[in-house]
């Protein structure tokens, strides 16, 4: 099987649509996603603050982040699929509005439960933004684009994370931490307000039949089972999620590991926390692109990478963690965290190329549910627990160990890739078969 080549990637949607235009959607989309990580991540830069104004625990910080993370995990599928079904848009555009609202209140919150609840809904505006963003990008660009544009879209999580670390350190420290949240909160509303503007459904909207006999033979291929009818798409939103468990719990804690064993205070560690992750969003549009010229003629290389960027980012980290404090842990650092989220653009062509295009924004809520259940919401939280026990520098020694686990799911959807691939591009066929069919009868 190893021979075997596949060039037919999926349905391409891009059809029709100016490239300038797309770009511009682009940098739109990409806009409001830094924002959406802004509001998440500005809360890690104020951390300290927080604790010794409210007197918690690091398990307390800990959920305070990882709720926003357990909320999207558990929210973004359903919302995702009603943005499929009533406008992708209409849903970014309410997103928006709410997180940025939410991350208000956190700038008003008086105690320890409000700024929870606060948090709590910040989750929920987030919940679908990536994943339905994310379906975006990818309808308007060619599909051998899909490694670099995934990798390229989600890294603007990791410079919303740097952004909102940053800006927060550096407003916490002359304003207080309240103008922190609600200097995000400014920039988020007014994203919001231009994107519907310039965005429209209609100009997005992938040119293709629209009559009721093509809607009824895409009925009759079910779509939807596409998301979970293959080996290889499972693996792919395991071995993310897994992944992520390493990059997400580094980026929540690390300015308060540079606070406590480098002694910064929290505009220095902010900032020295934003190059961190700034190294980590420039491995995922550097991965993505690799992915992409590497593998255009062999989709299964993607996966072999993946698994290079699971174990390199291990073998970094826990070597970097096993240091004493100084700049050669912070190069190790730097270098781990480069590849660490290397994965993001191989899984996201994965989901792209396993399912099918009409469902693509909940495809990709599939991929952000195992993002944040099997990564995002428990690191920040299981990191802080054992953090209580033996200490932040002793936990952040574990933490690299679950790239191993990755990187084994990852071989897994290796050895199946090629069949599923071949059943899926088969079942394409068919469904082209059918339409054409009918359009004849017509």
């Amino acid at each position: 099987m190893a021979a075997h080549h596949i060039s037919n990637d999926g349905e391409d949607t891009s059809i029709g649509i100016p490239r300038t235009y797309a770009w511009i959607v682009f940098a739109l989309t990409f806009g409001l996603l830094i924002s959406d990580y802004m509001s998440r991540q500005v809360l890690n830069a104020v951390f300290p603050l927080l604790k010794g104004e409210w007197a918690l625990s690091d398990s307390q910080l800990g959920l305070l982040s990882g709720i926003v993370a357990l909320m999207v995990g558990l929210l973004t599928f359903p919302l995702s699929l009603l943005a499929d079904r009533f406008g992708r848009i209409k849903s970014l555009t309410i997103m928006a509005v709410l997180w940025s609202l939410a991350t208000m209140g956190c700038a008003l919150a008086e105690n320890y439960q409000q700024m929870f609840v606060a948090r709590f809904l910040v989750g929920v505006g987030e919940a679908a933004y990536g994943s339905v963003g994310i379906a975006v990008v990818v309808a308007v660009f060619p599909r051998e684009m899909r490694a670099t544009l995934s990798g390229a879209f989600i890294s603007g999580g990791m410079f919303g994370s740097v952004l909102g670390m940053a800006a927060g350190g550096v407003l916490a420290e002359h304003l207080g931490w309240r103008w922190a949240f609600a200097g995000m909160a400014i920039f988020g509303l007014v994203l919001a307000t231009l994107y519907p503007i310039i965005v429209k459904q209609s100009r997005i909207a992938p040119q293709r039949a629209t009559t009721a006999a093509s809607k009824a033979a895409v009925a009759l291929t079910r779509p939807l089972r596409t998301l979970y009818s293959s080996r290889s798409v499972i693996s792919a939103y395991v071995g993310s999620g897994l992944q992520l468990f390493v990059g997400g719990t580094v980026i929540v804690w690390m300015p308060s590991y540079l606070n406590r064993y480098y002694e910064m205070g929290t505009d220095k560690a902010g900032a020295v926390a934003a190059i961190i992750v700034l190294c980590s969003g420039a491995g995922m549009i550097l991965c993505g692109m690799l992915s992409d010229r590497m593998c255009r003629n062999r989709p299964d290389r993607k996966i072999s990478l993946a698994i290079a960027f699971c174990l390199g980012s291990c073998l970094l980290l826990s070597l970097a963690f096993a240091l004493p404090v100084g700049m050669p842990q912070l190069v190790l650092i730097c270098l781990g965290m480069l590849i660490a989220a290397g994965t993001s653009g191989p899984a996201g062509a994965m989901v792209a190329n396993l399912t099918h295009y009409s469902v693509h924004g909940t495809a990709f809520a599939t991929l952000t549910l195992a993002n944040n259940l099997l990564g995002l919401a428990p690191g920040p939280f299981i990191t802080g627990k054992v953090s209580d026990i033996i200490g932040l520098d002793n936990a952040f020694q574990l933490v690299p160990l679950i790239s191993i686990a990755a990187a084994a799911v990852f071989f897994f959807a290796k050895r199946h890739y090629h069949n599923d691939m071949a059943r899926l591009n088969d079942a394409g066929v068919e469904e082209k078969a059918i339409e054409a069919a009918a359009e004849a009868q017509a």
